[in-house]
């Protein structure tokens, strides 16, 4: 039987929310093992001179516990 954990991250881009999310993966990987899957949390952008600045994710990660 498998133990998981979640944890939360945040993550931004200049290019899209979708860009953020790929790169919250990508750090998260490098870090955590056996991650199972993400959800987005929230979404937000930073807006800076009238335009979108930044698009920032939180993600709530899943990684299954070593035995």
């Amino acid at each position: 039987m498998s133990v998981a954990r979640i944890t939360e991250i945040i993550a931004a881009s200049d290019k899209s929310f979708e860009d953020a999310v790929q790169k919250g993966i990508n750090r998260a990987c490098r870090t955590l093992n056996k991650v199972q899957g993400a959800w987005v949390q929230d979404q937000k952008v930073t807006v800076k001179d009238d335009k979108i600045d930044e698009y920032r994710v939180t993600l709530k990660v899943t990684f299954v516990l070593d035995d």
